[in-house]
């Protein structure tokens, strides 16, 4: 994405974590069942990605679990990520969310009718955003396939790719 000296640090988003950056970076991941949450303040030059794995954070361990392992609940990682934004001064107005991800990519069998991983992801997602008054401005959710997304913070701009 550019000559050398237009280069930006590239950071990989595994699953669970969560990354905040002020200056531009390319952020990467591969999503399935799990959602990415972008977050973006671009007057601000401030990025985030966030890549949760499971929906909510179950209550009964409240305070027994550090922040890394907090991340990988959609629910926690969302308000964590619009607090860390508040602390910068940055209006949930100037913030845009970008979302993602939450296939059916498991193999289920036996026809059960309970609701997938990823489609709970994607309504946990939703809800808490909504909750804390952020639109989403783009998203891809649910389908059958991967998603291979990059974004990059300084420009805003995802690249998305479908995994067969």
């Amino acid at each position: 994405m550019g000559e050398p000296d237009n280069a930006v640090p590239e950071i990989y988003v595994q699953p669970g974590e969560a990354h905040l950056a002020t200056e531009p970076v390319l952020f990467r991941t591969v999503l399935g069942s799990c959602v990415g949450v972008i977050f973006l303040a671009p007057r601000r030059g401030i990025g985030a990605l966030c890549h949760p794995m499971l929906p909510e954070f179950p209550k009964k361990l409240k305070g027994q679990m550090s922040w890394e392992q907090s991340c990988r609940y959609v629910d926690f990682t969302i308000r964590d990520m619009a607090q860390r934004f508040d602390e910068l001064g940055v209006p949930r107005r100037d913030v845009q969310i970008k979302l993602f991800g939450g296939g059916d990519v498991l193999l289920m069998t036996g026809g059960s009718m309970r609701p997938t991983v990823g489609r709970l992801n994607c309504e946990a997602a939703i809800r808490v955003l909504e909750e804390e008054g952020l639109d989403v401005v783009a998203s891809s959710l649910g389908g059958t396939s991967g998603l291979r997304i990059q974004v990059h913070t300084g420009t805003g701009e995802v690249l998305l790719h479908r995994l067969r």
